[in-house]
C-alpha cells in the first residue's frame, strides 16, 4: 500500500500521523537556521500546518490566538525556506531547519530569543 502522506525526518522516514499532538491537536515546532543552527523561534503546527509545510517547502504555523493558518513571511516578506523537518525521540517535537529570510521575529530582530536572559545560579 503506497502512502500518499508527505514523509518527514532525518534518520528515516516519519509519517505525520505517527507523530504525538496535544490535546488541542498542535506539536511544537522550533525553527533554527539550516546552516548556523541559530533558534530562530518556536511555532505552533497542526498535521495540516506539517503536511503543509512539507509540501510547499515554507514554514506554516497555526495560530492558536487567530485560530487560523499563517505562512510565514507572507505579509512581511520574511520567508522561511524550509531544508528539513525533523522529528524528536518521542515524536511530541519538531524541529524546522529553514534558509530565514530576514528577521524571523515579529518584533524585528533576528531570533525571538533576543529579549532577555534568566539568569542561572553558579
Amino acid at each position: 500500500m503506497v502512502n500518499s502522506q508527505p514523509r518527514i525526518g532525518d534518520n528515516g522516514w516519519v509519517i505525520i500521523d505517527e507523530l504525538t499532538f496535544d490535546a488541542a491537536g498542535l506539536i511544537p515546532a522550533v525553527v533554527q537556521q539550516y546552516d548556523t543552527r541559530e533558534v530562530l523561534m518556536v511555532g505552533w503546527m497542526n498535521a495540516e500546518a506539517v503536511r503543509r509545510t512539507a509540501e510547499t517547502k515554507r514554514g506554516t504555523f497555526w495560530s492558536r490566538s487567530r485560530q487560523e493558518y499563517w505562512v510565514k513571511g507572507e505579509t512581511s516578506g520574511h520567508r522561511q525556506h524550509v531544508k528539513q523537518i525533523l522529528v524528536d525521540c518521542d515524536a511530541d517535537t519538531l524541529l524546522v531547519l529553514v534558509d530565514q529570510e530576514g528577521p524571523a521575529c515579529h518584533t524585528g530582530t533576528r531570533s525571538c530569543f533576543e529579549n532577555g536572559e534568566i539568569e542561572v545560579a553558579a
